[in-house]
Formats: structure tokens, sequence, C-alpha cells
């Protein structure tokens, strides 16, 4: 399994070799490691009356531009060096967004599915507990991740309060919108891509009605086959960590969402064929949305894309390997640290409606959602064409640019 921390380092190389000067090298060398990376024990008393000890993780990036930024991910495979790599780009997504806040990330390593929902809200405020030294809404402001819900970070900003007597609602974002959540926030993910797709359609001659394909059914995956949908678009096939599902003539997504709720799963969908990961994602289309995990796309099927566009709603789906080739191939990338933006710009929504006691309509929020993405979009576009080189590379100089002058 490739190390994502790794491959978030051979992008920065990438990037510092493109731009060639000083102050940019001399910031990468400050970014080869977090400020701070701190690694847990969590206690918790199980149902059956057991203590059963979880490890929890938070890594605090870099606060040049603002407090640290960050979700917290609950799943078995998390370990510290997917961390400090989401930490890291999450660093560069918050530049990129033009948002005043620096780059964080935290997780469990834990199968939430395993516990009872008592359990899970015993080791969530466990987390805090023992983070809470190091948090505050002006010091690191957490927000929800994979397998992370709006209850989970209420339970969180509960504990929180208990702990230190803020009473901001700023402590946490991602929250119920009854308990200080902003609107818009659980499908931002998924509507900033869809903002970042329009800014680019006709740049990179993609058609106005395009086939789409999704790989990943979560929270992300789900919302974001609903808005292409909603929006005309036709979506022939969807994937989750069991396999998916497949109809050239496009897939009914209302119907299959309740499908989904009603069977817990995308098989069986009528008048759909059953497909795999990696058939999916070799599949012909115009626009790939990769949503699940890191090195979907790696350098063993990079050469088998059929997309004419990949959109990265996921972080880090795809390889520096993998970039290498698709450049190579004139396949543009999307990136992720502009791609899927539209997550942390809304929780920075949160954040600043909680801090100032206000609460803006889901219409207001997607208006600034919109008008921020366009921005950093125009801006990306032209340093990578100054450049002569991928959309990723550009945003990454225009992310270390910005972090680079709030230095000086």
């Amino acid at each position: 399994m490739q190390n994502p921390f790794q491959n978030a380092m051979a992008q920065l190389d990438k990037a510092v070799k493109i731009n060639k000067t000083k102050k940019l090298h001399d910031l990468a060398e400050r970014l080869r490691q977090p400020e701070r990376d701190i690694r847990i024990s969590i206690p918790v008393q199980m149902d059956n009356g057991a203590i059963k000890i979880f490890e929890g993780y938070r890594v605090q990036y870099n606060n040049a531009l603002g407090p640290y930024k960050g979700g917290i991910r609950y799943h078995p495979l998390t370990e510290i060096n997917e961390v400090k790599a989401l930490a890291f780009w999450m660093t560069l997504k918050c530049a990129v967004a033009g948002i005043p806040m620096g780059g964080g990330k935290g997780g469990i390593t834990v199968e939430p599915k395993d516990l009872s929902k008592g359990e899970l809200e015993r080791l969530s405020r466990g987390w805090v507990r023992a983070l809470s030294d190091v948090l505050s809404p002006h010091k690191d402001v957490p927000a929800p991740d994979v397998n992370t819900t709006p209850e989970i970070m209420a339970w969180m900003a509960d504990e929180y309060a208990k702990i230190s007597g803020d009473n901001t609602e700023a402590s946490f974002t991602g929250k119920p919108t009854d308990q200080g959540g902003s609107e818009g926030r659980n499908t931002s993910t998924a509507q900033g891509g869809f903002y970042g797709f329009e800014a680019f359609r006709k740049e990179l001659n993609l058609p106005e009605k395009c086939t789409v394909v999704i790989q990943g059914f979560g929270n992300v995956g789900s919302h974001a086959a609903s808005i292409w949908h909603k929006a005309g678009h036709k979506v022939i096939a969807v994937s989750d960590s069991r396999g998916g599902i497949y109809d050239e003539n496009g897939l009914n997504i209302e119907k299959l969402l309740e499908h989904k709720k009603k069977t817990g799963a995308l098989a069986n969908f009528p008048d759909s064929k059953k497909i795999t990961n990696q058939e999916l994602l070799a599949l012909k289309c115009d626009l790939l949305i990769p949503s699940a995990f890191e090195n979907e796309i790696n350098k063993e099927n990079a050469d088998k894309i059929k997309a004419k566009v990949i959109l990265e709603l996921a972080n880090g789906p795809t390889s520096p390997e993998a970039d290498e080739i698709l450049f190579k191939r004139g396949i543009p990338v999307l990136p992720d640290i502009w791609a899927n933006s539209g997550g942390v710009i809304v929780s920075y929504f949160e954040w600043d409606q909680n801090l100032k006691r206000g609460h803006w309509t889901e219409e207001e929020i997607f208006k600034k959602l919109k008008l921020m993405i366009e921005d950093s979009a125009k801006q990306i576009l032209e340093k990578s064409k100054e450049s002569n080189t991928s959309l990723r590379m550009g945003a990454f100089i225009l992310a270390l640019e910005r972090i680079q002058e709030k230095l000086k």
C-alpha cells in the first residue's frame, strides 16, 4: 500500500521544481513535517463493562493563515501517515480557497460499525478530553470526515464546552443546524465540486450534458450523483466499497438513493449491470469523479482510464505516478485541494457565523461558495498556464505563494 504522506511530499517536491524560487523552496522545507503531531490513547468502557483502548490522532500541520482546520476520520485503516497527508493537503486547500485558516486533521483507528451508539459517543467524547488543551475556536477547529456525522460533532462540541466553558459553538464545525451548524454543510463538498466543474467545463471542451462515473457512494459521492443528475447530466455508473452498478443509458439517481436506503446496498438495482471498482474506473465517460479514498487511481490502472476529465472529490485519490501518466495522456485532473474545497469553505462559513452569532440561508451560503470556487479556478488556470504544468501543480503553486505571502 502506498504511503499517502510520501505521495503528498512527492507532489510538494514537484511544485517546488516547477516554481524554482528560493522563497518557495524554503517554505517547502518548513512544510515537510507538521508543526505538531499528536497521538493519544482513548480508554472507552464498552457496553459489556470491559475497558478497550483506541488509538487517536490530531495533526496540526501549519497555521500561517489562521487556526488549524480539518476533519476527524473514524476508520480501521486510519494511521498517522494518512492523517499527516490529509493535514498537509488541508493546509494547501485552505490557502487555495482563500480562507483564513490553516491545516489540520484528526482520526481514530476504529470500525465505527462495530460500536453501539453509546460506545461511539463515549469514544468521541474521549477524543475531545484527550485533546482539549490544543483545541479552541481560535487555535484548532475540527470538523467531520469519513464516518463522522453532525451528531458526533455535536457530542464533541458539547464535551469541549463542558471542559473549557466556551459557549461560542465555534469549537467544531459540521454540527446539526439546530446546534450551531450551517445550512448547506452536508452537501457542500459535492456542491463546490459541481461549481468547479462548471467553471472548467468549457475550458476543457466538455459537452453541455456529460456522461458521469462516480466512485464512492458515501455522503460526498451520493450527493454528487444527485447534483449532477438534477443538472441534466447522465450518471452511468456508481460504486461503493463492495462494488458498483452500471447502466449506459443512465441511472435513475432518485430511485437508486431510495434503493440504497432500503437495502443498504447498490446491488440488485433494476436494469443495472454489476461492475467492480476497477472496471468502473476504466469506463469510457466524459467525467470521472473519485470520491472514496487515497490512491484509487495509480500507476497500475492510470493507463486504463478512458475519462476525458477527472474531478477529485476524495482526498489524494490519484498517486503522483498516475498523475504523470494522465498528464502525458492529456487527461486533465481537477485537483482535490481545490475541487473538494467546498466542505472546508462552508465549515469556515459555519465558524464565522458562530463567532458572530449569525445564521445565513442556504442560498447565501451557496452564492458565496460559488464565487470563491470560481475565483480560485481562474487563478489555478493562470498558474498552470504560466508554468505549462498541470492544474494540480497550478493549485499547489497558488497555495504555496499565498502561505509564503503571509509569512513575510
